[in-house]
């Protein structure tokens, strides 16, 4: 179901990041999925039903503490090899003072937490 080939290259560094995420497509339908990777231009989650591509959606993060809603459009989908999941590559489109405030702040956690587990792993391989 992948619209071609899809590239890795990205230009903004993307971040594992589990929340709930609730995409709302323009005519009311909703789709309940896990979000997986963050980046400040888009994200990855994880539905049980396929978006098509070029598909424009309201999309509504929740970590647990923190709620984001913003615009988004479907860049790339793809199934999960048969396991009835479907990946999805979402572009953020224009975002307002709090709702880029809201992304850049679970950013900021995500590479603080990811460059204290590097300095562990380093620590932990020079003393193994």
């Amino acid at each position: 179901m992948a619209e071609g080939p899809y590239t890795t290259r990205r230009g903004n560094p993307r971040f594992s990041f589990f929340a709930n995420a609730e995409v709302t497509l323009r005519d009311g339908t909703s789709v309940l999925g896990q979000l997986d990777e963050l980046s400040s231009r888009g994200c990855y989650i994880d539905a049980l039903e396929p978006v098509p591509v070029r598909t424009k959606l309201r999309l509504r993060i929740s970590d647990g503490t923190s709620t984001c809603e913003l615009q988004g459009k479907v860049i790339y989908m793809h199934s999960g090899g048969g396991f009835g999941i479907f990946g999805m590559g979402v572009l953020f489109e224009e975002m307002d003072a709090e709702q880029r405030s809201a992304i850049e702040a679970w950013l900021r956690g995500l590479a603080a937490q990811a460059k204290k587990e590097l300095g562990n792993n380093v620590i932990s391989q020079a003393t193994g």
